[in-house]
């Protein structure tokens, strides 16, 4: 297939407007762009959307061609949207797609050659699929109805049945001059695909069908779905099939499909009135007394009922019977209720008896007053939340904190001084759970913690996500170890605010937990550390971790590994520690999910390292620290902050994206995936550091780059933008500062009042600092050694 010069016309104009869809739009834009079908064009319409998404769609038309993107200045909605892409739309078929489905492989292909084969048709009909957040799929349940062995081109009167197909407009490709010959265009408001879906289909004299999957129809969990939500727009339906009838009263030919459109548009009437939540509290009564208005004006004679239940609603909009519509959804309701009830019933005798003290204490009134903050599953407070708790004592100082500790910390007088704090599950414990108005978190609350009504609910988190996170785990059953996804998501439902640190973890938050949060895109308040430490505080800190004045510190900090089982060391650290030389000190640090390592302990006593896997501070060790070796841990994308060399040491890259799976390819080399030199063994560790390629000038790029990327919005403002947003309900200011006009923590050398060096080997092994130091570039940092593995674990 050739591909489409900007000047020739391609053959399909793929339109796909979008609106608030950051989290799934590089899914669907991928998906065409990876078609091997390439003559196309997309012309995506950026409908004004407050997210990230215009940007993605400019990032995308910046590096491909076939990329046209419109910028709305206000949003129009979907109809509007698609009518945009129209304007522009020069292929011979057009095909539209939502922004959050995605085209099959091979699917552009197939639809070509079944054009070519039935002769260029004005409407070509493919199937989809429903997709789902579990990784299930299901087809269309009429797919039956695409049957290819009946005539290649055909009028609807040959197959009326078509019209019993959802109405839709994404499962179809329609010639471009046939849309532009009878001057279709989407109409605003709700249920803009019925006017259009059926004026085309009854209009067109030659259809085909194919009887294949070509699109996946995301099933969001939450949103996404206008047509669910409670609202007079519903009220729209009305002006939608106006428009319809409008259609057969400027074409007499088509009065044949009167008694079609009159079917189609009672029983979307009656779907909305039967369907829970669409309408308004008190606006089911107009809105039945509209359908049967419409019923009476455009009955056709001769019309004929059906039978069943669904005539006997029929006949109740014909004598415009409100109260018996209602005495029979009543009566439905009474028997779902039974039914429901019984069920509850025998599940409940399978259970545990409920804790009555907390379900009474849930009917008390909330405290406004009162937060409950945890990290790391109640341990002590560390991390995003500790940060937020003391801005929040700044800043809403009527707001009273308590913390969620373990039993055996709390009875080990762990909980620093001043802190105010509960034991796990203790009676005090389900009290404040009950009835603060604020919880804050990094981790998940227990199954058991009922989100009340009024309560805000922040998720912090802890990392940004290199490896799949959420329903993307799904597909790595070493990460998954068992977790119910729907329990998981249950827990993600309970989310009011869901905190970012760049614009990668947003979409990914976003996509992974298909939940009705909102994103804070404040920055990470835990990484404010890294903005407000001075020099002295740096040589601090290196004293008390027993770092010797003029040593190079180089922070060992590994994450875990699924397919693992307890702690395995990557690497001889005695072997490390002596290839470095004696100018170099290393800090290690093992992944909090493991116990402690005796084998440390020992190299520790001999002087060849120094073990701070027990250090209750992080951000103190990356403070400490000249330079970072890590594999896959999120603290890659906190230490970028500081503009200190990164070394990547991937030993078994290839097992772990196979067993855990990844956000994207951290060993591709390419900037802003990459955050500074790779080493794949022990030997080249080594060679790394003594040929000074750990900071050489290609490091110093690919550090600058992934900053760019990764550190976006951390300034040390982060906490007091969160603070206001979810306390204070304001809006998340200050903005975050220009990366240029940040200033992070100097480097321990720049502290100590010396030179950030180039490290060259001596004879003897060692490495020696040749070169002037210049202030180290303030950006966003986000620091921890925890990875974002836990979020799918039970809270």
């Amino acid at each position: 297939m050739s591909e489409t010069g900007l000047d020739a016309v391609p053959r399909f104009s793929i339109i796909v407007p979008v609106f608030r869809v950051q989290g799934f739009l590089r899914a669907c834009l991928d998906s065409v762009l990876a078609q091997e079908f390439t003559d196309f064009e997309l012309i995506a319409v950026d409908d004004c959307s407050p997210d990230h998404s215009g940007a993605i769609l400019d990032e995308y038309a910046a590096r491909d061609p076939r990329v046209r993107v419109r910028h709305l200045s206000q949003n129009a909605g979907l109809g509007p949207a698609r009518n945009a892409g129209l304007e522009r739309a020069r292929g011979d078929y057009v095909l539209f797609l939502d922004s959050d489905d995605t085209l099959t492989p091979g699917a552009l292909g197939a639809l070509a050659d079944r054009l070519a084969a039935t002769a260029e048709p004005e409407i070509l009909i493919f199937d989809y699929a429903r997709t789902y957040w579990d990784g299930a799929t299901r087809r269309n349940t009429l797919s039956g109805l695409l049957d290819e062995s009946g005539a290649p081109v055909f009028p609807l009167a040959e197959r009326p049945r078509l019209l019993d197909l959802l109405q839709i407009v994404w499962n179809k490709a329609y010639r471009r001059d046939f849309v532009e010959e009878h001057g279709f265009t989407f109409p605003p408001g709700y249920y803009e695909d019925a006017p259009w879906t059926f004026c085309t289909l009854i209009t067109a004299q030659r259809i085909a069908v194919l009887d294949r999957v070509c699109l996946h129809y995301r099933q969001r969990r939450q949103g996404g779905n206008i047509l669910r939500t409670t609202s007079r727009k519903h009220f729209d339906v009305f002006d939608q099939y106006a428009r319809v009838f409008a259609h057969l009263d400027a074409h007499p030919e088509l009065a044949r499909w009167r008694p079609h459109m009159f079917r189609k548009m009672v029983d979307h009437y009656l779907t909305v009135l039967d369907k829970p939540g669409r309408l308004p509290r008190g606006a089911t009564a107009e809105f039945f007394h509209r359908a049967a208005r419409d019923y009476r004006l455009r009955i056709p004679a001769g019309f004929v009922r059906p039978g069943g239940p669904a005539g006997g609603k029929y006949a109740l909009l014909a004598r415009d019977a409100y109260p018996a519509l209602a005495g029979l959804k009543a009566a439905g309701k009474v028997r779902r209720t039974v039914r429901k009830h019984a069920g509850k019933r025998v599940r409940q005798a399978k259970r545990k008896a409920v804790d009555l003290r907390y379900r009474a204490l849930l009917r008390r009134p909330l405290d406004e007053n009162l937060a409950v903050y945890s990290a790391y599953w109640n341990r002590l407070p560390a991390c995003n939340p500790l940060a937020v708790y003391e801005k929040a004592k700044e800043l809403a100082p009527g707001v009273h904190g308590v913390w969620v500790v373990k039993k055996q910390l709390a009875e080990a007088g762990a909980v620093p001084a001043g802190i105010d704090h509960v034991v796990l599950n203790s009676p005090r414990y389900w009290e404040v759970m009950a009835r603060a108005k604020y919880l804050v978190n990094n981790v998940n609350f227990a199954d058991g913690v009922v989100k009340r009504e009024g309560q805000i609910h922040l998720q912090t988190h802890h990392g940004t996500p290199l490896k799949s996170m959420g329903t993307d785990q799904k597909r790595y059953p070493a990460a998954a170890k068992g977790m119910s996804f729907r329990k998981l998501l249950a827990r993600a439902d309970r989310w009011d605010f869901s905190l970012s640190a760049n614009q990668h973890t947003t979409e990914q938050w976003e996509r992974v937990y298909p939940c009705g949060f909102e994103s804070v895109n404040a920055g990470y308040p835990r990484n404010d550390a890294y903005y407000r430490a001075t020099g002295r505080d740096v040589l601090d800190i290196r004293a008390r971790l027993g770092i010797a004045p003029g040593k190079i510190a180089v922070l060992y900090a590994p994450t875990m590994r699924d397919y693992q089982v307890g702690y395995v060391p990557r690497l001889d650290l005695e072997k490390l520690s002596r290839g470095l030389g004696e100018d170099v000190v290393l800090l290690v640090r093992t992944h909090y999910f493991y116990d402690r390592d005796t084998r440390l302990q020992a190299l520790q006593e001999r002087g060849a390292l120094i073990d701070v896997s027990g250090h209750p501070v992080v951000e103190e060790l990356c403070l400490a620290a000249d330079a970072l070796v890590t594999d896959y841990s999120s603290i890659m994308f906190d230490y970028a902050n500081l503009d200190r060399p990164i070394v990547t040491y991937a030993d078994d890259w290839d097992t772990y994206v196979r067993s855990r799976g990844v956000t994207f390819d951290l060993l591709s080399g390419r900037p802003g995936d990459t955050p500074g030199a790779i080493a794949t063994d022990e030997d080249e560790l080594i060679e790394v550091f003594r040929s000074g390629r750990w900071d050489d000038q290609a490091a110093a790029e690919l550090r600058a780059a992934f900053r760019a990327r990764f550190c976006q919005w951390d300034d040390g403002h982060a906490a007091e933008r969160v603070v206001r947003r979810v306390f204070l309900g304001q809006e998340a200011v200050p903005a975050p500062l220009p990366p240029a006009a940040r200033t992070v923590a100097p480097s321990p050398r720049a502290a100590a009042g010396g030179s950030v060096r180039d490290l060259l080997p001596l004879a003897g092994g060692g490495l020696l600092d040749r070169r002037e130091s210049s202030p180290a570039d303030a950006t966003d940092l986000d620091t921890t050694d925890l990875d974002t593995t836990d979020l799918g674990l039970a809270g």
